[in-house]
């Protein structure tokens, strides 16, 4: 019913930057809350920023000032720009939303695949 593909990811030097996106398709009526998680080696999972279909955000204190979200609604995708990365930064970013289907359903929520991020020299 609803996809979610991310891309972007790749192997880049500390203090580089890097943008991934998100795109969602399918039978999509609204989408709600978008958001970012990225997962370290041993499942450890953060939730690493989050926006609002009006457009407000929330980030991790550990990417405050470095990472930036944003969404295009008519893209139905949202965005990740990672700058200043370190190698701490080094997961796998999986997006995620809050889709309906229809008018008459409610939120459900749906995940990308997941894109690897290696921060290394």
């Amino acid at each position: 019913q609803v996809q979610l593909v991310e891309s972007g990811g790749g192997l880049v030097q500390p203090g580089g930057s890097l943008r991934l996106s998100c795109a969602a398709s399918g039978s999509i009526f609204s989408i709600g809350t978008m958001r970012w998680y990225r997962q370290y080696p041993g499942n450890q999972r953060e939730l690493v920023a989050a926006i609002t279909s009006g457009g407000s955000t929330h980030y991790a204190d550990s990417v405050k000032g470095r990472f930036t979200i944003s969404r295009d609604n008519a893209k139905n995708t949202v965005y990740l720009q990672m700058n200043s990365l370190k190698p701490e930064d080094t997961a796998v970013y999986s997006c995620n939303a809050n889709v309906r289907t229809s008018s008459i359903l409610s939120y459900e929520l749906y995940w990308g695949q997941g894109t690897q991020v290696t921060v290394s020299s």
